[in-house]
């Protein structure tokens, strides 16, 4: 079993410096800044939103502060939850056809759900709840 936690708060923690460094940045210039990829982006996007530390304005633009994302990514992340409740354990791409999610809106709730320390995922690549 792998820690995803360990790993999303990481991401977690290169936005949030560089942000905390920067100010406002758009979604290119942090990938640029931190070295991550959209995935790891997402999660950690959505690990920020669950602290209800991340705001994205109407410009695209992500800064710190109390977020404004915690109502959308957190109803995804109660989809992914539910599915995982039901279904027991899934791969991703059963997990976004179940959650009719797009891949930055998955990898958000998973990001928000591994805040939550309520996800693992094992050697085979499948989420479940902890």
């Amino acid at each position: 079993m792998r820690d995803i936690s360990k790993k999303y708060g990481e991401n977690a923690g290169k936005i949030w410096s560089v942000l905390d460094e920067q100010g406002c940045l758009k979604k290119d210039m942090i990938l640029k800044h931190t070295k991550l990829d959209d995935i790891n982006f997402y999660s950690g996007i959505g690990w920020l939103a669950r602290e209800n530390k991340i705001i994205k304005e109407e410009n695209e633009c992500f800064k710190l502060g109390s977020s404004n994302l915690e109502s959308e990514i957190g109803t995804q992340a109660g989809r992914i939850w539910k599915i995982l409740d039901i279904w027991g354990d899934s791969d991703y791409i059963s997990i976004k056809r179940l959650s009719d999610l797009d891949d930055k809106e998955l990898h958000a709730a998973l990001g928000w759900l591994a805040r939550e320390d309520k996800i693992k995922i094992d050697e085979k690549d499948r989420f479940d709840l902890k």
